[in-house]
């Protein structure tokens, strides 16, 4: 692909699919207009994230360029230059809250919200321990309920739960994989300032805590909300799955690569859409 556009990092786009919930738990995918609602939303997030991603690029490109593997990112290595990251950041964040007009005001001031809260994470927040996973996992909850707003639906308080524990469950998986990698370079490569402050006996603890209350919340929610229930066994197995690549396969590909390679995950995403069409829109 062009540098540019890897810049962007369309395959992160995949977090964004949680938009859809909204449209989808509220019984409207087969409206033209909620659906057309959460498309464009969906749009909105994938560009306030890629001008996120130009921007933390660009605050890291000295840091990426002594990385073996991020010293090939298009803006540390010098494809794409720092005054066209800028510009193009700045036309997909404005772009992004305007078409967050386009659906409805609150959407907008979400998307804008999107953008604060990624741009102190670069600044600053990625570097505190706990609190960089805890900002990720924020952003997954934004999605959801712009997802919700956007269709004029109502965000169950335990799916936004579990949604928060299953973005922090991914984000220190993420953590571990970074500290493992680190480990066995001997501490050569640089990979996140703030692993000096995670241990993996810690990492190993936070994953299981909030591995449980992901599982527990779901379960909850499924009970709750009895149409959603059937896909509680998709769930269950895309964590296990998860834990599997990360602790017994050594898995040191991306969160979005794993999610969108692995036939498991695959699998599991498969049969939880399929799951809850059946059952929300078949046997309704």
């Amino acid at each position: 692909m062009p540098p540019l556009i890897v810049a962007l990092r369309p395959q992160e786009w995949i977090k964004n699919l949680l938009v859809f919930a909204g449209v989808l738990f509220s019984g409207r995918l087969d409206e033209s207009g909620a659906l057309g609602d959460a498309l464009i939303t969906f749009i909105a997030f994938c560009g306030i994230s890629s001008a996120g991603y130009l921007f933390n690029d660009l605050r890291d490109r000295e840091h990426d360029r002594r990385h073996p593997d991020k010293r090939h990112r298009p803006i540390a290595s010098g494809a794409v230059a720092p005054a066209t990251a800028s510009v193009v950041a700045v036309v997909l964040g404005a772009g992004a809250i305007a078409l967050g007009f386009a659906v409805e005001p609150e959407i907008a001031g979400l998307v804008a919200l999107y953008g604060l809260i990624t741009t102190a994470y670069s600044l600053g927040l990625k570097r505190v321990v706990i609190i960089d996973v805890m900002t990720i996992a924020s952003l997954f909850i934004l999605r959801v309920i712009a997802g919700a707003v956007a269709v004029g639906a109502h965000a169950s308080e335990f799916l936004l739960i579990c949604t928060g524990m299953l973005a922090l469950f991914l984000g220190f998986t993420k953590r571990r994989q970074e500290a493992m990698l680190e480990g066995e370079e001997g501490g050569e490569v640089d990979t996140r300032p703030v692993l000096e402050h995670y241990s993996i006996p810690f990492l190993d603890q936070m994953i299981a805590m909030v591995t449980a209350s992901a599982i527990i919340t779901y379960v909850i929610y499924a009970v709750d909300s009895p149409r959603v229930g059937s896909t509680a066994p998709s769930v269950l197995y895309g964590i296990f799955r998860y834990l599997y690549l990360i602790y017994d396969r050594n898995d040191t590909r991306s969160t979005a690569a794993i999610l969108t390679e692995d036939p498991g995950l695959i699998f599991a995403g498969i049969t939880w859409v399929g799951a809850a069409l059946a059952v929300l829109y078949v046997f309704d």
